[in-house]
């Protein structure tokens, strides 16, 4: 009796993990935020875009990213992370990260994917160093892997 319970609780245990680890690829996501509306612009009215980068996804067959990054300053001197046109094959506990290269020894946590679909926008923390952190990562947390990347370049 004791070892079909001890069975049946690492079945369960098994599948529980099994649900929350593959559930997340079957489950699509959208949103399509607009660029915040206190974007600082140039003299012909354009966003004034800083860094700029294209995601390139891992496309192992699971892991995958694409689309645009931007880095936009505001009007108060802050910089926003805008993601457009962005997609990204989905997972568990997807994050944004700014980070010194492809890997998440040293990051900027710019907080969870919104969703793996659609335009997004994420704060830039005060003082961060784009030179530095020049890497925009899509990072699933639980099991340390890359989904996508985009080199920030700055822009003219």
């Amino acid at each position: 009796m004791k070892k079909s319970i001890v069975v049946l609780a690492g079945v369960l245990i098994a599948v529980g993990i099994a649900v929350y680890a593959l559930s997340p690829y079957l489950l699509e996501s959208e949103i399509n935020e607009d660029a915040p509306s206190d974007i600082a612009s140039d003299q012909s009215g354009n966003a004034l875009q800083t860094y700029g980068g294209t995601f390139v996804g891992v496309n192992d067959g699971i892991h995958n990213a694409e689309g645009v990054a931007r880095v936009l300053s505001q009007d108060d001197g802050g910089q926003i992370l805008r993601l457009e046109d962005f997609y990204s094959t989905n997972g568990p506990d997807l994050y944004v990260y700014l980070s010194i290269d492809k890997g998440d020894d040293d990051i900027v946590n710019l907080g969870k994917l919104k969703a793996n679909r659609g335009n997004q926008n994420y704060a830039i923390p005060d003082g961060t160093d784009l030179e530095k952190y020049d890497h925009v990562l899509v990072w699933c947390r639980p099991f340390s892997v890359l989904f996508g990347s985009a080199q920030l370049m700055p822009q003219e």
